[in-house]
């Protein structure tokens, strides 16, 4: 808890804090990153807000305290500007005096928090409740307070399975499937490689999950990359008609954080999409390359990236 001034210091209290999941702010850090409350997207944001006068008996003397639940998107490349996709505010108090150190209930519920909580490389969507302070005079007292949200989708009616081709014209042809191309976020990806051709010396080879985070549009596209994870599948060379399954565990990734499900244009301002990437290396160290997005959902409220429950106060 920060003091905002010499007249009052501003903390929250979630209700049901006790049994509410956490979640790292930034799981990209997760040594510097904070922790932050989780609410579905159909659960009713709601706390207490305590404002705490100091012990020298002055009255504060404001015109309003309200409380202001916010959704909005933040771009590094665009620091001056916040887009607000949800904007709600409650009256905690009208304009008059405080004499004492008092506590104001607050709930919004109905709130459209359709996107989830995500902290990329070049942008961050957040969630929080933010506590004003009016006065006529001096500066305003304002604290907010994050909190993480976590939607879910329907299971998908089709799922079909996911294959793609890697060839060098008489020299190797190689094909993938996958089970599905939709996968829940922590689910397992299955499937096989066929060697059909083998003229190289194939020396290594192993498969990789990309994460694709697009920012803005038009000029002002930024695209960034990040290999959540790698995998060895082969270390040796293949011979023609050799079959290799394939088992990618996504649970320990979902569990840091480091898993969201796929986003596609959220409110026009970014996109977050899934890949397989599969790596060939030769005796000769060329590479080869060969990619195909993969979908993530998630279909139930889970403690996605969750740490140990406990109270939260800022």
């Amino acid at each position: 808890m920060n003091f905002f001034g010499p007249t009052a210091q501003i903390s929250l209290k979630w209700r049901d804090a006790d049994v509410l999941p956490r979640v790292l702010q930034n799981p990209a850090d997760e040594q510097k990153s904070g922790e932050l409350v989780m609410f579905s997207a159909e659960q009713a944001i709601a706390g207490t807000v305590e404002i705490k006068l100091p012990d020298s008996g002055k009255k504060l003397d404001h015109t309003g305290i309200k409380a202001e639940l916010i959704g909005q998107i933040e771009l590094a490349y665009d620091r001056g500007n916040h887009y607000v996709f949800l904007s709600m505010q409650k009256e905690l108090m009208p304009a008059g005096s405080l004499k004492s150190s008092q506590s104001f209930d607050f709930e919004f519920s109905g709130a459209d928090k359709n996107y989830e909580t995500y902290s990329g490389i070049n942008v961050r969507l957040r969630y929080f409740v933010r506590v004003r302070i009016s006065r006529s005079y001096g500066t305003k007292i304002v604290k907010e307070f994050d909190f993480a949200v976590n939607t879910t989708t329907p299971v998908p009616e089709v799922n079909e399975p996911l294959k793609m081709e890697v060839g060098i014209e008489d020299c190797l042809h190689i094909e993938f499937e996958y089970e599905k191309s939709k996968y829940k976020v922590g689910e397992v990806i299955a499937g096989k490689i066929d060697f059909l051709l083998v003229r190289i010396k194939i020396k290594h080879m192993e498969m990789q999950i990309l994460k694709r985070e697009s920012t803005g549009s038009g000029p002002n596209m930024y695209n960034e990359t990040e290999v959540i994870t790698k995998f060895e599948i082969m270390d040796g060379a293949p011979v023609k008609g050799e079959t290799i399954p394939i088992r990618l565990f996504l649970k320990p990734f979902a569990k840091k954080g480091k898993l969201t499900p796929t986003f596609r244009t959220v409110h026009n301002k970014f996109s977050v999409k899934y890949y397989l990437n599969l790596v060939l290396v030769d005796e000769e160290d060329r590479r080869y390359f060969k990619q195909q997005e993969i979908v993530l959902f998630r279909d139930k409220y889970e403690k996605i990236g969750a740490l140990a429950s406990k109270a939260v106060s800022g």
